[in-house]
């Protein structure tokens, strides 16, 4: 058995994710702080609250009974409807030390992504236990040897990481959300509805027949959650299973293929926040659609891709 510190890995990491929680809640926190220091914010009370919301649900979740965090929850879904978030408080940086620092780096900036994925992909692998919390761990690290590259400061990191908190605003709990709503979806039989629908359209059913409809199953349905994890839940029991992995397919591969195929309705949709909405905001982009015009062809390519490897991969 592997241990580390004394303690069973089966043990260490669980705990370890739950730091990892707290450290995110007490970024929301300081989050709120930056905004309540803020001047000529009309919507600094509920900007706040959010944020503290935010804070208390990622730091304290464990400890909060489910209904109380769910009426958390749609408080914030709320504010955010409400369009009642503003960035404010913020460091604002400077363009000029911005393209001198990045002349001065270069391509180095990529080391600590670099390092960060083949950290986890190493601990991943001598360590199983870890994979529920190694990217929150490599995250640290990479922070760590971005802090030395660029001679930062831990107050200099807390500010920047809230400049990013900022920006990315309400989208950033979108795929949490998404996510638990694929959940709910998969144990109310969604996945069964699904499957009587596409047995209906589908007259035979074959490994070629049965590929295309996992595949265009998940592309469809990630779209319209905008996570490929809340779809995949619903589409491997409704399609996957019954149409793919009952003819004997490999389960591993083929689930893999449909993960990936999810991440090309992910290219199409706005409902995919983080990805496609965001940056439009962060580069002031007039095209709203921008982002996911410029994808949509390789999405296409990819698309026929998988189900291709899902006809002769997983077969």
């Amino acid at each position: 058995m592997q241990t580390i510190f004394g303690i069973s890995t089966s043990d260490f990491f669980p705990k370890f994710l739950e730091i990892i929680y707290v450290l995110i809640g007490l970024q929301f926190f300081y989050t709120a702080y930056r905004v309540a220091r803020s001047e000529d914010n009309e919507k600094k009370i509920t900007t706040v609250i959010f944020w503290i919301i935010l804070g208390v649900l990622f730091a304290f979740g464990k400890l909060i009974p489910s209904i109380i965090s769910g009426i958390l929850v749609v408080i914030i879904g709320i504010i955010s409807l409400m369009n009642g978030i503003m960035v404010k408080g913020a460091v604002i940086n400077d363009q000029r030390i911005e393209v001198e620092g990045s002349d001065k780096l270069g391509n180095k900036i990529f080391i600590p992504v670099i390092v960060m994925a083949i950290l986890a992909i190493i601990l991943a692998k001598l360590i199983p236990d870890s994979s529920s919390s190694v990217l929150g761990f490599t995250a640290i690290v990479a922070i760590i040897i971005v802090m030395i590259m660029t001679k930062s400061s831990v107050k200099d990191m807390m500010k920047q990481s809230d400049r990013m908190v900022q920006q990315v605003g309400a989208v950033a709990i979108l795929p949490q959300l998404l996510a638990a709503l694929g959940a709910i979806f998969a144990a109310a039989g969604v996945g069964d509805v699904i499957a009587s629908i596409i047995g209906g359209m589908i007259p035979i059913v074959n490994p070629w027949t049965g590929s295309i409809a996992y595949v265009l199953g998940m592309v469809i349905f990630t779209a319209i959650m905008g996570n490929a994890f809340a779809a995949f839940t619903v589409i491997t029991a409704g399609i996957g299973v019954p149409f793919v992995i009952a003819q004997g397919a490999d389960p591993a591969i083929a689930a893999a293929i449909a993960m990936t195929a999810g991440y090309c309705g992910t290219l199409l949709t706005p409902m995919a926040g983080n990805f496609n909405v965001l940056p439009v905001g962060l580069l002031e982009m007039k095209d709203r659609n921008g982002v996911i015009k410029e994808q949509t062809l390789f999405s296409i390519i990819m698309i026929i891709a998988h189900i291709l490897l899902m006809r002769f991969w997983a077969f």
